[in-house]
């Protein structure tokens, strides 16, 4: 089975274009592709692990990976999936987060002895003349079309800024820049992308011969991934200080039921066939194939060793063997308790398992809060240092969120 193939079995190809063109170069290790990160924040997140899998996976096939971070992009917003208009970063900002992306990817791309590159799109966007990229590359572009795109059209309604609207030249000009600088012969993205893809490719096509050898290929990626990226709080980050690498394993053992093999194909390195023998896997057998998809993730992120200390906070926490050791702890302050006493809404809230205290007295009320394995459910339950201090305090509400408390 080629490296097309196994993307294809893995569910990762959604629409491409060039089918066999793309087949004889990836399998061969013909391709110098590109897929583009916009600096959005100090920290990559789940929204782009499918990417970076996918560029590993690649890579080892003997394709030339090119990460484009977006410092140039990130000035404008992309639009696509948005309700409205990103907060504007300053150039400080984006320079900072660009950084902090070139250390994670750094795990996942081999960047030694030209085997991958690194380029920032802020090189050859920022220093544009604007009147002469109108020219030479908006003349290419119909408004018409443009507006028939999916990421315009949904933004239309509610307002969509002429800043915005820039986006897709934007990156489409990337490809062209990237093609004629490093040789770059394929772009991948989110199935979101799609319309500013084959903008790039018809831009290659348009500047520099209709027989460029450019193709677009598109993924489950950011659709997926934005979606297995988020919870109830937000994102789940692959920088241990946001999110740790126990809170990281806990997101993926908790995954749903049904999304648990997609993620084991799309996101692990595991042989497909042994992925195929937990196809009819249920009960106390689909909890192991949870518990091997976070090992295997979190391994991947954050290293071996980590992946053991989360797995057995993990059997502490809920199977009542392993370590707690590697727990997320809070350890309570002076000021957190009230005459020697801290009530049940204010350890929640001291946890950070709760935003407020009227959020956390909504979740006892609900039957959502344990204590030491016990539910809480009088509002009026208060603790002392000795009581969190005899032994093991571990709070836990819903399914998924808990801490070990330290008086």
């Amino acid at each position: 089975m080629g490296i097309y193939e196994e993307l294809q079995a893995r569910g990762l190809l959604a629409q491409l274009t060039n089918a066999e063109e793309i087949r004889e170069l990836i399998n061969n290790g013909k391709a110098t592709f590109y897929i583009g990160f916009d600096p959005t924040a100090d920290s990559l997140h789940v929204g782009h692990f499918m990417a970076l899998c996918l560029m590993k996976r690649l890579q080892e096939a003997g394709n030339k990976p090119i990460a484009l971070i977006g410092g140039g992009t990130a000035m404008i917003g992309d639009p696509s999936g948005r309700t409205d208009m990103r907060s504007m970063m300053t150039k400080e900002t984006i320079e900072h987060n660009c950084e902090c992306f070139k250390k994670q990817m750094s795990r996942f791309i081999d960047f030694s002895e030209g085997r991958a590159l690194m380029v920032n799109n802020a090189d050859w966007l920022l220093d544009l003349n604007y009147v002469e990229f109108i020219r030479d590359v908006g003349a290419c572009f119909s408004v018409n079309n443009m507006l028939r795109a999916e990421c315009y059209k949904q933004r239309m309604e509610k307002g969509l800024s002429f800043l915005e609207f820039n986006y897709m030249i934007m990156q489409s000009y990337d490809f062209l820049e990237l093609y004629k600088r490093y040789g770059c012969n394929m772009q991948f993205g989110g199935d979101d992308q799609w319309s500013n893809m084959l903008g790039g490719t018809d831009l290659i096509r348009r500047k520099l011969s209709k027989d460029a050898y450019a193709m677009t290929i598109t993924l489950l990626m950011n659709s997926e991934g934005k979606k297995m990226g988020k919870t109830q709080k937000g994102a789940v980050w692959l920088d241990p200080a946001k999110t740790t690498p126990f809170e990281f394993y806990q997101y993926w053992r908790n995954v749903d039921d049904a999304d648990v093999l997609k993620c084991l194909r799309m996101l692990t390195f595991l042989p497909l066939e042994k992925i195929d023998e937990m196809d009819g896997w249920e009960g106390s057998q689909l909890n192991e194939a949870k518990e091997i998809l976070a090992y295997e993730l979190t391994s991947l992120v954050h290293g071996e060793e980590e992946a053991e200390k989360a797995k057995e906070a993990s059997k502490a926490l809920f199977a009542g063997g392993g370590s707690s050791e590697n727990m997320p702890t809070v350890s309570l302050t002076e000021a957190d308790y009230k005459e020697g006493r801290i009530d049940i809404q204010g350890v929640l809230v001291a946890a950070g398992l709760a935003a407020s205290r009227s959020e956390a007295r909504r979740a006892v009320e609900q039957g959502g809060v344990t204590v030491k394995g016990e539910k809480v459910t009088d509002l009026k339950t208060c603790y002392t240092k000795e009581d969190i201090a005899a032994e093991e305090f571990i709070v836990k509400k819903g399914k998924k969120s808990f801490k070990k408390i330290l008086a």
